[in-house]
């Protein structure tokens, strides 16, 4: 079997980074977080709800033949029910999987249902590798991307281990359409930005459906 592609050299943590825009990440990472976690349940729920119905929507979400998704965790944005309509329409729907002894770099592997998903190093569900074997080279239709924070540029703000970064830089553009489904009060007017960001190109929240890069796409 091929090798996964390696990954890209981003270190988002780098010690040379700028350390002012770093301790800024650091406390937005924070406050979004806390209110994340401070939704309830109900809340959380019909906010979801409306976000999905927004990319539902899309004409791009509707012709999508293999999309990376992601399971939700820790107050995200609930895809799930998006993934199991994928399942539910035959659309081939990509997980990622963290690469064992090798902190920050995922690789993504075909799921075909609940049944392949196990807990990972995050305690995040992941395809069994045992079962699901690494896209050597991953070629999905749409991304949908998961952050703890957006601006109207479309740069993203992550847990800060550049597992995304180094992901979607090694899939090159123009690629996929990347799709941001987060909270409205997820969605800033401008994040401090780092050479190796990547925006996304539609950003969706309960409230709006953004554009910060002109579609290319249906």
């Amino acid at each position: 079997m091929e090798k996964p592609r390696n990954p890209a050299p981003i270190r988002p943590d780098d010690p040379g980074a700028d350390a002012a825009a770093a301790r800024e990440k650091r406390a937005l990472r924070a406050a979004l977080l806390a209110r994340r976690r401070a939704l309830a349940p109900a809340e959380a729920a019909a906010r979801s709800a409306r976000v999905l119905e927004r990319v539902r929507a899309l004409p791009a979400w509707a012709s999508a033949r293999q999309v990376l998704a992601y399971m939700p965790v820790r107050g995200e944005v609930d895809v799930a029910p998006l993934v199991e309509e994928l399942w539910a329409r035959g659309v081939r729907v990509l997980l990622p999987r963290c690469r064992p002894g090798q902190p920050g770099v995922m690789d993504v592997a075909c799921a075909p249902g609940l049944a392949v998903l196990r807990p990972g190093a995050h305690g995040i569900a992941e395809p069994d590798p045992d079962a699901c074997p690494a896209e050597a080279a991953p070629a999905p239709d749409l991304v949908l991307v998961p952050g703890v924070g957006f601006d109207r540029r479309g740069l993203r703000l992550g847990f800060g281990g550049g597992f995304y970064d180094r992901f979607l830089a090694g899939l090159g553009r123009p690629g996929p359409l990347l799709l941001a489904p987060c909270y409205a009060f997820q969605l800033l007017e401008a994040l401090p930005a780092d050479p190796w960001d990547i925006p996304v190109d539609v950003i969706i929240t309960e409230e709006e459906t953004l554009w910060p890069r002109p579609p290319q796409r249906g």
